[in-house]
């Protein structure tokens, strides 16, 4: 009858400017779409240069480069017959566009340019490109002359238009678009296109994956028709990862779904669907809506069909329920990810962490622990990549991991750095914790150093400072942490290099670090101290998510040495110990809980709020436990806090991308670095309205 269609999308695990890498990918993925039967096959955003070239977009190599892949594409047997739908940046008229190009049998069907940027937190598509905000207008592009003696074109459509095979219509949204009010697919559903394709380049955040599953149905819900969503995924060069969820669905509901998370280089996803399904749904609930007057689509035809001649027999795919990941899942397992792309594609050996028998470092431990899990599933699931990786990284050809404690012992080197403020407590449990998760790890004391520095300083200056326990001021208390603090990173930089020497092994470990997203918000860190690392799983990720994580972990990986490890006030250890126990612990030194602090956060990032604002809107959220006085103090502390502390996050170590309140200072939350950290019309502002609270409530009866 020719109506079953079968179409292919996927998940990529493309690396910035890694063309060749990105190129082998995109052909394995076509080869696979092809072998389960698809005529259709849709990729992510920009994956033949990789979606996070940032700056190197300006670049002629770059533009070069994407159709020099786009030849090889074309070229490849591997492309034949079916049509392949492929994402890299363009120029045109000399501007720079963020393109779809759709090609057939070693003949370009059309380049459709991306009408929506995305332009927001992570994202800054505007710097590098141009929207193309000419509404069903489609012009001539002149092919570069290595495409035209491939295909024998001169010039193809260019523009906001969609594509017309024998038995249905395609087009396409990017990315953005699906979030933006005025969504193509609306307009594209009202003529008459049955199938829309997405290619993202979305990122992982805690807790998002439903808003876009949840916009998917939605778009197929009100007009019908077919959904096929590609995104990127892993680490592509960056802070972020990309955490794929490749999907097909068709009237509202989902029929096909990929992981969010994998070790996978390259996951295709197909569907059959019946197209006669979405002319029966849009005949009854659409139909009065079709016949309203709309600007018609640019439609580019083809001799080509989706379908088959006689598919009477060919079962369509069924609605699923889409499993959603908790959060302690998702911290388990995108950073994971991320940091495993991260290492192999280093050049390095392995992960060197400060394990300080907190909660902070714990989880970093514990996240790389996870990755040890599923590098372990990987290779006992035939997963020939991430083993050739494995045995790269290990510099042991023959090696074949068998259990995540074992490969730990490999990669992973922990330390616990003790000073003469450190308690047996800690100690023991950062111990505990290494020998549960089969780290290879050292006990290090940096008392001799620490002297060493101080005891220059007492040469040149003939003074010696002293802690506030023992008489000391402020300034020589906190210069005395500062010092304990900084010769930890200097330290655990000589281990990351040396460590592997000493044990006749090559290479060099990455060190990790441990500051989590609330510590970044106050400054609550040193710096250039231990959070001073080449990467940070945790430093998008709130203490909060953090304790729910570990106690996930206990349970899921069988750490009981976790369990000690929560039940500990969180402490830094700088200060000097009172009868042999921690006297210094982070919520005091703060003057505000993890969990305020949490609140404070979403209310400066996420509802945009200065310090005035955020006052008004905690007195009603926090009016059963402060008094506007106590919450005028709160918001004031952290104000202060925050502005003095602000100039870390200039050099504070990249780290993964969790939270939509990250302070991260590179690209998500551009702020100024030099404060008045005094607010004075701001905190006047605040005083007056506390004032004008409690004159109101005199004058209550």
């Amino acid at each position: 009858m020719g109506r079953k269609v079968t179409l292919a999308t996927c998940s990529l695990n493309q690396w910035a400017l890694d063309f060749e890498g990105n190129s082998d990918r995109i052909l394995k993925s076509i080869e696979i779409a092809k072998a389960q039967g698809a005529k259709y096959r849709l990729g992510p955003e920009l994956e033949i240069c990789g979606y996070g070239c940032a700056d190197h977009f300006y670049e002629s190599d770059t533009l070069l480069h994407s159709f020099q892949v786009l030849k090889k594409l074309l070229e490849s047997p591997i492309t034949q017959d079916i049509i392949c739908d492929v994402g890299m940046p363009i120029m045109h008229h000399n501007v720079r566009y963020n393109c779809r190009v759709l090609f057939l049998n070693r003949k370009i069907l059309l380049i459709r340019p991306k009408v929506m940027m995305a332009n927001h937190g992570n994202y800054r598509e505007i710097r590098w490109f141009s929207p193309w905000n000419q509404l069903r207008k489609v012009e001539e592009y002149f092919l570069p002359r290595m495409i035209q003696e491939v295909t024998g074109q001169d010039t193809v459509p260019f523009g906001d238009c969609v594509l017309s095979t024998k038995d249905t219509c395609i087009g396409t949204e990017l990315c953005e678009e699906l979030w933006n009010p005025r969504s193509p697919h609306i307009q594209m559903g009202l003529d008459g296109v049955e199938i829309f394709t997405n290619s993202s380049a979305s990122h992982h955040e805690l807790r998002k994956a439903d808003q876009r599953v949840n916009l998917i149905k939605s778009a197929t819900t009100k007009s019908g028709g077919i959904y096929l969503y590609a995104n990127q995924r892993g680490c592509d060069g960056d802070r972020v990862y990309y955490d794929g969820c490749a999907l097909v669905a068709i009237n509202g509901d989902i029929v096909a779904q990929g992981a969010q998370f994998s070790l996978n280089d390259v996951e295709v996803i197909t569907a059959t669907v019946d197209l006669e399904d979405v002319r029966s749904y849009r005949g009854e609930i659409c139909q009065p809506n079709m016949e309203s007057e709309h600007k018609l689509c640019h439609r580019v035809k083809v001799d080509f069909s989706l379908s088959g001649v006689d598919d009477v027999y060919l079962p369509t795919h069924q609605p699923i329920t889409w499993h959603f990941h908790t959060p302690e899942e998702e911290i388990s397992l995108g950073p994971s990810c991320w940091l495993w792309d991260y290492l192999r594609r280093s050049g390095q050996a392995g992960f060197l962490l400060p394990l300080s028998g907190g909660v902070d470092s714990s989880s970093t431990a514990c996240i790389v622990h996870s990755m040890c899990v599923l590098l372990c599933q990987a290779v006992a699931d035939g997963d020939m990549q991430v083993l050739a990786d494995v045995r790269r990284v290990i510099g042991d050809d023959s090696y074949s991991p068998k259990h995540p404690k074992e490969l730990c012992s490999r990669i992973f080197t922990t330390c616990y750095m003790a000073s003469e403020n450190s308690s047996e407590d800690t100690c023991r449990r950062a111990k505990d914790l290494a020998g549960q998760i089969g780290s290879s790890h050292m006990n290090i004391n940096i008392d001799m150093a620490v002297k060493g520095i101080l005891g220059i300083f007492s040469v040149v200056t003939g003074r010696l400072p002293q802690f506030r326990a023992n008489g000391g001021t402020h300034r020589e208390n906190l210069a005395l942490q500062n010092v304990q603090a900084r010769v930890r990173m200097v330290l655990a930089y000589l281990f990351a290099q040396l460590s592997l020497w000493a044990r006749g092994r090559p290479g060099g470990l990455l060190v990790l670090g441990s500051a989590n997203v609330d510590e970044s918000l106050t400054g609550y860190f040193t710096k250039y101290d231990c959070s001073s690392a080449d990467i940070n799983p945790i430093g998008g990720i709130s203490k909060t998510d953090l304790k729910s994580f570990l106690h996930y972990c206990v349970e899921q990986f069988q750490l009981s040495a976790l369990r000690g490890i929560l039940a500990a006030p969180p402490t830094a250890e700088l200060e000097p110990l009172t009868d042999g126990h921690v006297s210094q612990t982070d919520e005091a030194d703060m003057g505000m809980t993890y969990s305020e602090l949490s609140v404070i956060g979403r209310l400066r990032k996420i509802s945009k709020c200065g310090p005035f604002s955020m006052f008004c809107k905690l007195i009603h959220m926090w009016k059963d436990a402060l008094s506007p006085m106590e919450v005028a103090q709160k918001v004031k502390h952290f104000f202060r806090m925050y502005s003095v502390n602000r100039h870390k996050m200039t050099t504070v170590t990249p780290s993964y991308h969790a939270e939509s309140y990250s302070p991260d200072d590179n690209r998500f939350d551009l702020r100024p670095f030099l404060y008045n950290t005094r607010w004075t019309w701001q905190f006047r502002s605040i005083d007056n309205q506390v004032t004008q609270m409690a004159a109101n409530k005199h004058q209550e009866p």
